[in-house]
């Protein structure tokens, strides 16, 4: 059975998600910094395979992230890889909203990184 949302509570190392399926609204926020970061994203990852077959008609990932780890890295590239895929499937307009501190550079230069490589639209946001 396929739960309307996933969510998961944050920690000092890891985030908060909290995705909802019939609104299409996904939150990523915290830090990433867990152990393993293939094995604690797995949920996210099945649930979203799920959501994937029947998305909400449009789909909003707003990603506010203080700090993520090499690891971390590579499943938030591949989450963003999954929006592409749900996006050109045609059954959800997909936008991406990299929300980041004023003045943290280090966020505003990751969030540029991966907006040069994603094929959808890609937001890049400071906030206070």
């Amino acid at each position: 059975m396929f739960d309307k949302s996933y969510y998961v509570d944050p920690s000092v190392k890891t985030p908060q998600i909290n995705f909802d399926a019939q609104s299409g609204i996904f939150e990523l926020k915290g830090r990433s910094l867990p152990e393993n970061s293939v094995q604690y994203y797995l949920p996210m990852f099945i649930w979203l395979e799920h959501y994937t077959l029947n998305p909400a008609p449009q789909t909003i990932l707003n990603i506010q992230l203080d700090y993520f780890n090499s690891s971390s890295s590579k499943s938030i590239a591949n989450l963003f890889m999954r929006l592409v895929q749900i996006s050109k499937s045609g059954k959800s307009k997909v936008v991406i909203n990299w929300l980041y501190n004023e003045q943290d550079d280090d966020m505003l230069e990751a969030g540029e990184d991966f907006k040069s490589i994603i094929e959808i639209q890609f937001n890049i946001v400071s906030i206070k």
